[in-house]
């Protein structure tokens, strides 16, 4: 920012200049007129607080959490919600509060994995599917035809079955069954823009099918790729805590949320919140990431949100 545009404007000019000194201004004020019309979506708002706060439980659960959530104490078992107890205790006697705080931590561990291993591998597999075409699209459309053509969770269990139960084989099961809608997308994106004139003037300049594909087809692609994984998010945890719900995710007796409800179906009809509160946990988080989802679409990739 020059002393110019500071003594004539100020920051708002500045960052909705007409004509943009540098790159860097041209960035902030497109995050700027994004960032405005988030925060006009009040439910988007809503979901990214959320989402923070869940990040903030899951960073200082020693804190929060007043009992250890995996110690057992049989002669509190099945206590009600109480001043000592705010959700109640569990079957062992375990605190559900402290459990819930602690299970944030495997929420968050699994959905930032299956984003990091998934989200990749979709953009990689679309994007040289869409720019090289012919027998390369082919076969890379049609192996993700066949992943798309299984329910989700059913392939994540068949998997897991095979790989054997467990937080992490649960994680590459999710992300096995999640690239295939990325790389959807990513093709879609790739096709639209492989003959455009700057591609065709990369491509003059001697740049490689590698480099354009990783230095402007796939910066390109990142919008609708996140739009798209901040909406499977909540997919995604209702996978894992389907998983944990079949004794196939997180083992016992780890604090992880589809597991305690499996733990509380048993006890549903006299002692309600064994279920009830992970099972809101779950809803509120997927809740959120849905909201946070659909305000993302309506900043970054306006196509998909009218």
């Amino acid at each position: 920012m020059t002393n110019n545009a500071l003594k004539t404007g100020g920051m708002r000019e500045w960052l909705l200049a007409d004509t943009p000194e540098s790159s860097f201004q041209a960035w902030a004020g497109r995050a700027y007129l994004g960032l405005g019309a988030f925060m006009k979506n009040r439910l988007a708002v809503l979901g990214l607080l959320i989402i923070v706060a869940l990040i903030v439980i899951a960073v200082f659960a020693p804190v929060i959490a007043p009992y250890d959530p995996v110690e057992t104490r049989i002669g509190n078992r099945l206590a009600p919600l109480s001043s000592t107890h705010y959700l109640g205790t569990d079957e062992m006697g375990r605190d559900i509060f402290s459990r819930i705080v602690w299970g944030s931590r495997l929420t968050l561990y699994v959905i930032g994995l299956v984003a990091i291993i998934a989200a990749p591998v979709g953009l990689l597999v679309g994007t040289v599917a869409g720019y090289f075409g012919g027998i390369v699209d082919m076969v890379l459309m049609r192996i993700t035809d066949i992943i798309l053509a299984f329910p989700k969770l059913i392939l994540a269990l068949a998997f897991v079955s095979a790989l054997g139960p467990g937080i992490e084989n649960a994680i590459i099961a999710i992300a096995i069954t999640s690239w295939p809608p990325y790389a959807r997308i990513s093709r879609a994106e790739t096709l639209t823009i492989r003959h455009s004139d700057f591609i065709k003037a990369v491509r003059l300049q001697g740049a490689g099918g590698l480099r354009i594909i990783t230095g402007h087809i796939m910066p390109l692609c990142l919008s609708s790729l996140i739009v798209r994984v901040t909406l499977d998010m909540a997919g995604i945890i209702l996978t894992s805590a389907g998983l944990g719900f079949l004794g196939l995710g997180a083992q016992p007796p780890c604090p992880e949320w589809g597991a305690m409800t499996a733990g509380g179906r048993a006890y549903i009809i006299d002692y309600w919140w064994l279920i009830t509160m992970p099972g809101t946990a779950i809803f509120i988080v997927s809740l959120a990431f849905n909201l946070l989802g659909d305000g993302l679409r309506e900043v970054l990739d306006p196509r998909g949100g009218n």
